[in-house]
């Protein structure tokens, strides 16, 4: 059967997929619930693919697959429903405590000294698992057919303090705005490494000889590499959890390091997206007051539409704290993360399939209780 490509004169649709380590198994969730309502032959809706941190791995798994939106959302499901803390960073007890007793020796040694990266863990593991699973190749393939017309992989530089949008596309050209910029380049594994590189935990990555972190750190504008790309809409999957409530008369816990490193990670993840989505409405707001002769060329109105968990992630990694490695929890452990400690560092780091599957279950029904609104936005009814 003739495989149908997406309608050229229909709005250009970017998926937007964010970071939060093992959190990106609930977007796997809820782009099976979306593919479930597709024909089995369809291409991914998307033209435009974005993505950050964890989202950036899932975006190129969806580009290299993008012709069949059943095939590349099964791909990306039996990576994450069989995960293991081991395929992404070393895990047991000599690798672990080995690697951090390097990190503090070298910081001792001269300034001179060309030093490795620093980082809490090491995640060489996961180089290997991209190398093995992603058929990089098939992107070029989709974007010459016209299954795709770009994707995106952001990270942070450490050398210049800007966040980077690395793309692939047949057309588009290079951009540079305050703090962020846009480089053309064909996606390698390197730069999904780079844009994963969750800050101290992993370490920085070189690439074109700058050091990258994790797309999320200087990404003051989510949604740019999107628009730059030319996209009219956006679909977002978040991974912003739902706010804990507290009963009447709870009296708050002074936060230790490791509540306030959760802390830190929420925000480097999640805070920026909505001030940018805010920004965009008022935007939109003024676009629509204007008569049409009196607006920007460079400004359009962008549709968005934003997916985020209906449940804690915090609470539900509690429930698998025990299938965490041991020498990883005896980690935690030594900075205050316990089972039921106010930390979300677990919900980040907590590569174990009981927990992926879990937030993939989560993900499928939010994307079944939203889906009427999903196809709706992507004008496939």
């Amino acid at each position: 059967m003739k495989i149908k490509k997406i309608d050229p004169n229909k709005p250009k649709i970017a998926l937007l997929l964010t970071g939060g380590g093992a959190r990106a198994a609930y977007q796997v969730g809820v782009l099976k619930a979306l593919a479930h309502s597709m024909p089995r032959t369809a291409p991914l809706p998307f033209r435009i693919i974005n993505g950050t941190s964890a989202g950036a791995i899932n975006s190129a798994g969806l580009a290299c697959y993008a012709s069949c939106a059943h095939l590349a959302v099964r791909k990306l499901e039996n990576v994450w429903k069989n995960f293991s803390t081991s395929m992404v960073y070393k895990s047991d007890f000599v690798s672990v405590f080995s690697h951090i007793a390097r990190n503090i020796l070298t910081s001792f040694q001269s300034e001179h000294i060309n030093h490795p990266p620093a980082s809490l863990l090491n995640n060489s593991p996961l180089r290997g698992l991209l190398q093995n699973i992603l058929e990089l190749q098939g992107i070029e393939r989709n974007l010459h057919r016209q299954f795709l017309d770009a994707i995106s992989i952001t990270a942070s530089s450490y050398t210049t303090g800007d966040s980077v949008a690395f793309f692939q596309s047949n057309t588009q050209t290079p951009w540079q705005r305050a703090k962020r910029e846009g480089k053309a380049t064909k996606i390698n594994v390197e730069h999904l490494m780079a844009s994963s590189a969750i800050p101290m935990v992993f370490p920085s990555v070189n690439v074109q000889n700058h050091y990258f972190g994790d797309g999320s750190i200087h990404q003051l504008s989510p949604l740019s590499p999107a628009i730059h790309l030319g996209a009219e809409k956006i679909l977002i999957i978040g991974v912003e959890q739902p706010k804990e409530l507290h009963p009447p008369g709870y009296s708050p816990h002074y936060p230790g390091l490791s509540s306030i490193a959760g802390h830190l990670l929420d925000s480097v993840f999640t805070d920026t997206m909505q001030a940018d989505l805010e920004r965009l409405e008022r935007v939109n707001r003024t676009l629509g007051l204007l008569p049409a002769r009196d607006k920007h060329q460079e400004l359009k109105q962008i549709q968005t539409c934003i997916i985020n968990p209906s449940q804690n992630f915090n609470a539900i990694a509690a429930q698998y704290y025990s299938d965490m490695p041991w020498a990883i929890k005896v980690l935690l452990r030594m900075i205050g993360v316990k089972k039921h400690s106010q930390s979300s560092l677990t919900s980040y780091l907590l590569f174990e399939q009981r927990y992926t599957q879990h937030l993939i279950k989560i993900g499928y029904e939010d994307g079944l209780k939203k889906l009427p609104q999903m196809r709706q936005f992507l004008d496939l009814d």
